[in-house]
């Protein structure tokens, strides 16, 4: 071939060699070596052990072969052959243990263990098992993909920790292919382990999925369908005897390439040009474009890509590409499979420090936030609030208006919401919502649920907890507000598409962490996404997308709303984690006041010592899960029962001032906030609220039903300071007006004793648009409706009251609408919910019942072929159950139900009579009774298992 465009560009930089050290790193690819599209190879010559990556280099150190993981071996000390032997050896614990990992296997519960391998190698159930692995997991699993199969540990410890070997690695791989044998994803004794062929499929390099590792085929796989003479002319140009016989043409090359020695002699006769075409390959992607011949010059033999193929150093793929044989690459990498293998989680780090009582004050302030903010927004819908879209949801208009309410950042606002959404105390009314006094219509409106008022009766310190553990199982997830689906529709609070399964575990997850910190330790956010992805890396690493303030994968972007919102919830305090968080997540309990008074665990030992959870073996975490229901209602009241004292006592005062404004120096008893809220207007709020007297609210206090008298003793009840006498003032002057003019319907009416009030009115050019005129000397008519006309009298300065048919006034307050009740939004689990112990056991049993009958060893039955049912006359099958009964021995019989499907079964009869028999079936573990006609023939047991 002519001069490609490696050859163009290729160069040594300085200080670096192809044929370097073993172990030292080598340059990474480069533009022009992009992997192209070539054609795929067969795979069937990575089983013959001479293509193992590593070759002789690849043998296992003095004791690395002494695994302390599990063997595969049976109990007679042969190794299984199949999945399901390897399964069938296990303990009914490793049994529980693998449908616990991976629960998809349970639905429905298979059969037998045979049934159970299958399910465990098909594609979905290998791709969900090995995204749930932690980053050195799946680095293992790698390199057993692009081992030899079947491959000893020393084989698979070489291939991770490479030729100098790594002792992070030699720790942490024991734990991490038992976590790979457990999952049902590695199987076979330590000198012949085996991936399992659907991962294998997976994770094995080809063109259409290149491996993580950056390797690419083995020798045998990238020459299949070489001709034989190009074969030898590689041979003789690298030294090597020449043969005929493909398949040891290619041996011999394998070989050579697997021979560090002969491979680094090789390499010391490269050009320099040459070692810097491999450097750009060696790390991935191994693949390599080339200009096509007819773009060569006449020197096409001296190019560094024509010397490296001469010799099979680079492979052809297709006319235009290359390869770089795995054994080549990995002789260059120093028999790493991994450039940097993971074997140890990265650590969270700490971005400040604070003393635990100053954490656990600041997080109980921002929980009395939380409730109050809660509370502020649904009673501004108690009269309805905003219209439900017709595809689900508030809209942004709604949203912003919410957001300016509560004076926070629309995100937030849809945090708050969501919240109360997933706690069940605002919902929709469908339409149907029921109100104390009249109906609000038939527009389906978000209003607060019966749940809420039963909620506002709680302490408060029960009230936070309901938040906080709604918060932890929900899974919408309020941080997609704004977005879009993949239809381009934004995603609006309140509505549909916003459940992520993941949610739960990524909040449990990153609190766990904050847990295993110092007390008071806040941590660097980006360690604690470091972490979470270690333990569960994404299949497309997380880029920095340029001028995006958040990662782009999920998992990492809950984990940042889940800082923002436990500290939003007061589940933080200052960034660090809170004593009643800590309960709430069962961690440790926090030391002694007195140690806390000191910022010091109990016993004064140094921080980040004591109280840090342990360092579990091998480096890795336990993966924090959800817990049951009336487990996590038992440490909510525990975690109620931490943050009580910390919230502030409810107020029965209020400090009255002479510029007609009252300051609750605290949260006040909700008797007097619901009292002094229709009396007064909220001016400001912060660590204490102030209200505002005017005109407008003392009417709307008179308009509930009070009386001055009223107002002047509830003031002076209530009051630590003397009633100001503008307030008292105020107060009578409304009063004095308040009622003096009557409202009804004529279609309105205006009553009042004093005429020349009347004659004002009519006078008032203000009251042209009422239409009214005199139908008595005290009674003036309108064609407006009473409402128009109590506002717009109200408008012109007086104080007017409405009165009923009777004459009576009417008292008016704000109607507390109400949905119909409804339950909290279900969580979207994440895939199959993991199941519990009695579950666990049930299917065990019923498996290891299934896999028994199932492996019965049988007598041949007459007139029975392999694979089907046995066939005897009525007469025997009668006389055989019955004898078997006798005996109490089990036998083999092929059934049909009812609906015709087939089945056989291992059986011990017990009782025959009326045309049935009554038996122990071995296959389902329990006592059944079978009608004999359905039985199509029976069989003896074998003596001796088979």
């Amino acid at each position: 071939m002519g001069t490609g465009e490696l050859d163009r560009e290729a160069h040594v930089p300085a200080g670096t060699s192809a044929g370097r050290p073993a172990g030292q790193p080598a340059r990474e690819a480069g533009g022009t070596a992009a992997g192209a599209p070539v054609r795929p190879h067969d795979e069937a010559g990575a089983q013959t052990p001479s293509d193992a990556p590593g070759g002789t280099a690849a043998v296992a150190r003095d004791g690395a072969d002494a695994s302390p993981g599990t063997r595969a071996a049976d109990r007679t000390g042969a190794p299984p052959r199949t999945l399901a032997e390897a399964l069938r050896n296990r303990g009914d614990r490793g049994l529980a243990a693998l449908l616990r990992a991976r629960p998809d296997l349970l639905s429905p519960v298979p059969n037998d263990l045979t049934q159970l391998a299958t399910r465990a190698g098909t594609r979905a159930s290998v791709v969900r098992a090995l995204e749930r692995l932690d980053r050195f997991a799946q680095q293992t699993a790698q390199a057993l993909a692009v081992a030899v199969e079947p491959t000893s540990y020393g084989t698979l410890l070489a291939l991770l920790s490479g030729d100098d070997g790594d002792p992070a690695v030699e720790a942490a791989l024991p734990r991490a292919l038992e976590v790979l044998r457990e999952r049902a994803l590695v199987w076979g004794d330590d000198d012949r382990l085996r991936l399992v062929r659907t991962a294998r499929e997976l994770l094995a390099p080809s063109p259409q999925h290149p491996s993580p590792t950056g390797l690419g085929p083995t020798a045998a796989e990238a020459t299949a369908g070489m001709s034989p003479g190009r074969l030898q002319e590689i041979l003789a140009a690298a030294g090597l005897p020449t043969t005929h016989d493909p398949v040891s043409a290619v041996a011999s090359l394998t070989s050579l390439f697997t021979d560090r020695e002969r491979m680094t002699a090789l390499l010391d006769t490269a050009p320099a040009d040459a070692l810097a075409v491999l450097d750009r390959l060696v790390w991935g992607p191994p693949y390599g474009t080339v200009a096509p011949p007819g773009d060569s010059s006449g020197a096409a033999e001296s190019t560094p890509v024509q010397w490296l193929r001469d010799r099979g150093l680079l492979l052809p793929s297709s006319l235009r590409t290359v390869v770089l044989p795995r054994e080549v690459a990995l002789h260059l990498r120093g028999g790493r499979a991994h450039r940097q293998p993971e074997p140890v989680p990265p650590g969270v780090g700490i971005a400040a420090e604070h003393r635990p009582q100053i954490v656990d004050s600041t997080a109980a302030g921002q929980a009395y936030t939380a409730l109050a903010t809660v509370e502020e927004l649904l009673k501004g819908w108690q009269t309805g609030g905003p219209a439900v879209l017709r595809a689900g949801g508030l809209s942004v208009r709604d949203l912003k208006r919410t957001a300016a309410a509560l004076d926070v950042s629309e995100q937030i606002a849809a945090f708050w919401l969501e919240l109360a959404y997933a706690a069940g105390l605002l919902a929709s009314d469908g339409g149907e919502g029921t109100s104390r006094g009249t109906a609000t219509g038939e527009d389906e409106r978000f209003a607060p649920t019966p749940a809420y008022d039963e909620w506002l009766d709680l302490p408060a310190a029960s009230r936070w907890t309901a938040l906080a553990t709604a918060w932890l199982t929900a899974t919408r997830t309020s941080g997609l507000v704004g977005g879009q689906d993949a239809k381009g529709r934004t995603l609006a609070a309140l509505g549909p598409d916003l459940d992520r399964g993941a949610a739960p575990d990524v909040r449990h997850r990153v609190l766990a962490l904050l847990a295993e910190l110092p007390w008071g330790a806040a941590p660097d956010p980006e360690s604690v996404l470091a972490r979470l992805r270690w333990e569960h890396p994404v299949r497309t690493p997380a880029q920095a997308v340029p001028g995006a303030p958040e990662p782009s994968d999920l998992r990492s972007r809950v984990a940042v709303w889940t800082l923002t919102e436990a500290e939003l919830l007061g589940l933080t305090g200052r960034g660090a984690l809170s004593t009643a968080a800590r309960t709430l997540l069962a961690a440790p309990a926090l030391p002694a006041t007195d140690d806390r008074d000191r910022g010091e665990p109990a016993g004064g030992a140094v921080p980040g010592t004591a109280g840090s959870a342990p360092e579990p073996a091998g480096g890795v975490p336990p993966r924090s899960a959800p817990h049951g229901p009336a487990d996590l209602a038992a440490r909510a009241a525990l975690a109620a029962g931490v943050i009580a004292p910390l919230l502030p006592e409810p107020l029965d005062h209020v400090l009255l001032q002479a510029d007609l404004t009252a300051v609750a120096p605290g949260p006040l008893e909700r008797p007097l906030a619901e009292a002094l809220g229709v009396l007064a207007d909220v001016e400001s709020k912060g660590g204490a609220t102030v209200y505002r007297f005017t005109p407008a609210s003392v009417r709307r206090a008179l308009d509930a039903g009070q009386a001055a008298a009223d107002l002047h003793a509830f003031l002076a009840r209530h009051s630590r300071t003397p009633v100001p006498q503008p307030l008292s003032y105020l107060i009578d002057d409304v009063a004095r007006k308040h009622g003096h003019l009557r409202i009804g319907a004529a279609s309105a009416y205006v009553r009042c004793d004093d005429d020349a009030l009347l004659d004002e009115i009519l006078a008032d050019r203000r009251s042209h648009g009422l239409r009214m005129r005199r139908l008595a000397p005290t009674v003036l008519a309108a064609q407006a409706d009473p409402a128009t006309l109590l506002e717009g009298l109200r408008g012109m300065g007086f104080a007017p009251t409405a009165e009923s048919a009777e004459g009576d006034v009417l008292i008016t307050r704000a109607d507390a609408h109400r949905t119909p009740h409804r339950t909290p939004p279900v969580p979207v689990p994440d895939g199959p919910p993991v199941p519990g112990d009695t579950l666990l056991g049930a299917a065990v049993k019923a498996i290891r019942a299934g896999d028994l009958a199932a492996t019965a060893a049988r007598k041949p039955a007459p007139h029975t072929g392999a694979g089907e049912l046995p066939r005897t006359t009525p007469a025997e099958t009668l006389a055989t159950v019955q004898a078997a009964a006798l005996t109490g021995s089990a036998i083999w019989i092929g059934y049909v139900n009812a609906d015709g499907a087939a089945s056989q079964r291992v059986i011990a009869p017990v009782r025959v009579e009326g045309g049935f028999v009554t038996a122990y079936d071995h296959t389902a573990d329990e006592v059944r009774t079978y009608p004999l006609h359905r039985i199509t023939g029976v069989a003896e047991l074998a003596d001796e298992p088979a």
